[in-house]
């Protein structure tokens, strides 16, 4: 038998455009699969020239979903290159306003992205594995995901402008203070989102047992992990130091300050994929791969620091005995917690008197000729490093994208769940829905490369040796 490669392209419901290719040997088994990743992103080229002022504007148009992590890790960068330290009500706005994003991007992927696997199962027909469908059979379920999305966005908008690209988190710390009346309206609705989070991890949480194949096989393997820690070891998203966690929970490498990232993290650059493939340098490229996002987050956090949040992540850790929790599908449930936080915190950020306080900015000049911010975006840790002449113009940049973090560990986990659930004698549409499950797990944001118009369904070619295609199973 002729060698043979099954191509799905786009992979469906991510946030962005991909394919997958899975190649079958000569015995009729799978061999090998990969993610490729099909834009090209050149926003370090283009930044150059431009005047450091822009760059928080011009990287947040990196990404319409999670903009306020560009926004944050280039003002923090920003910060260092004038000398500057926010004041304590512009940090609280800045962190207040990134949970919020944390919020609506969870909710995004939990209700519209991935929901219609839980509820309607992975073999269920195409036409059913969608929020369409789910608002039909499940209307109270899809008006929580609106309703919670649209309290993490109207908080975006209420304190930083703008719910997409938003303008009022600047070099220094915010434009703004936040008014009363805004902070009272954000908090009576805190009540009924917190009940809404809570019901969506009960939800997913009592119907693992349906999927414990899935939970198995979808991308279950060692690597390290890594995400921002501070000195209380609580869960963290906006400043602190990076932390290198191994598969068995022991402590690589704690304490390293974020402008150090490039000692510790190589990229490497495959041939089949514009998506760079960041690697622990300590332990060399492919060896050193790890995994960030809120599975990594929570696995290296001791606890969250909030009431609600702490009694799930207990819950949580009791998985796998205290250990690391090394399943890809439970980044849900790591999300879910999340979400859960992210509401009590905000609150918590909002009661707290220096919030209010008028003073929400430091001034300065330039000071320094690079700068590195560095936060946790939904997908994982963001890196922003920007260099600059006196002049205040950018001569370099570089940008680790939190999706890149996870590139090999989602190569990994394509060729995992391949090798599991595709049967070369018998391609069934679960079988690469699954495939493409397991990328939604790590909801990529490849939105972060580039855009694609009008493409809404994908096929999958199976090839011979030669690239002749010999079938074409439509996926329209």
């Amino acid at each position: 038998m002729q060698k043979k490669t099954i191509v799905i392209d786009p992979v469906t419901r991510i946030e962005g455009h991909a394919k997958i290719t899975i190649d079958i040997n000569e015995n009729n088994e799978v061999e090998d699969a990969k993610i490729h990743v099909t834009q090209y992103r050149g926003f370090e080229k283009f930044c150059e020239g431009r005047p450091y002022t822009e760059m928080p504007a011009l990287t947040a148009r990196t990404c319409g979903i999670c903009p306020v992590s560009h926004v944050v890790s280039a003002t923090k960068a920003i910060d260092e290159i004038l000398g500057v330290t926010p004041p304590k009500a512009g940090v609280n706005i800045r962190k207040i306003v990134n949970l919020a994003q944390m919020l609506q991007s969870h909710t995004l992927n939990f209700y519209h992205l991935s929901s219609p696997d839980f509820i309607y199962g992975f073999d269920a027909p195409q036409e059913d594995r969608n929020i369409f469908k789910m608002m039909q059979t499940h209307p109270q379920m899809a008006r929580d995901g609106i309703n919670l999305r649209a309290f993490g966005q109207k908080i975006i908008e209420d304190l930083a402008g703008k719910r997409i690209h938003p303008t009022g988190i600047i070099p220094g710390g915010a434009s703004h203070k936040i008014e009363e009346s805004t902070k009272e309206k954000i908090l009576e609705e805190v009540p009924a989102m917190l009940k809404i989070a809570q019901s969506a991890l009960e939800f997913f949480r009592e119907n693992l047992h349906k999927f414990q194949e899935e939970i198995d096989y979808l991308g279950s393997f060692p690597s390290l992990f890594m995400a921002i820690t501070n000195d209380e070891g609580t869960l963290e998203h906006y400043d602190g130091k990076l932390c290198f966690m191994d598969s068995e929970g022991n402590i690589l490498k704690d304490n390293i300050e974020p402008r150090d990232y490039k000692e510790y993290i190589g990229e490497a650059v495959e041939t089949f994929s514009y998506l760079k493939s960041p690697y622990y340098k300590p332990l060399g490229y492919p060896q050193g791969m790890y995994r960030v996002g809120a599975l990594a987050r929570v696995n290296i956090a001791k606890t969250c620091g909030t009431p609600i949040a702490d009694k799930e992540l207990i819950k949580f850790k009791a998985l796998n005995d205290g250990k690391p929790v090394l399943n890809t599908f439970y980044y849900h449930y790591a999300r879910l917690i999340e979400m859960i936080y992210a509401i009590e915190k905000i609150e918590e950020l909002l009661k707290c008197d220096e919030t209010m306080s008028d003073n929400v900015r430091s001034t300065s000049t330039v000071s320094y000729e690079k700068g590195v911010g560095c936060s946790e975006a939904p997908r994982g840790t963001l890196f922003h490093e920007y260099h600059v002449a006196k002049d205040g113009i950018i001569t370099g940049v570089n940008l680790i994208i939190a999706t890149g973090n996870n590139n090999l560990a989602m190569n990994a986990g394509v060729k995992q769940v391949a090798q599991r659930f595709v049967d070369p004698k018998n391609i069934t549409d679960g079988a690469l829905n699954r495939v493409e499950a397991v990328i939604r797990c790590f909801d990529p944001c490849l939105s972060c490369s580039t855009h694609a118009l009008g493409i809404v369904s994908s096929s999958v070619e199976i090839r011979d040796h030669n690239k002749k295609v010999i079938q074409v199973i439509d996926r329209s």
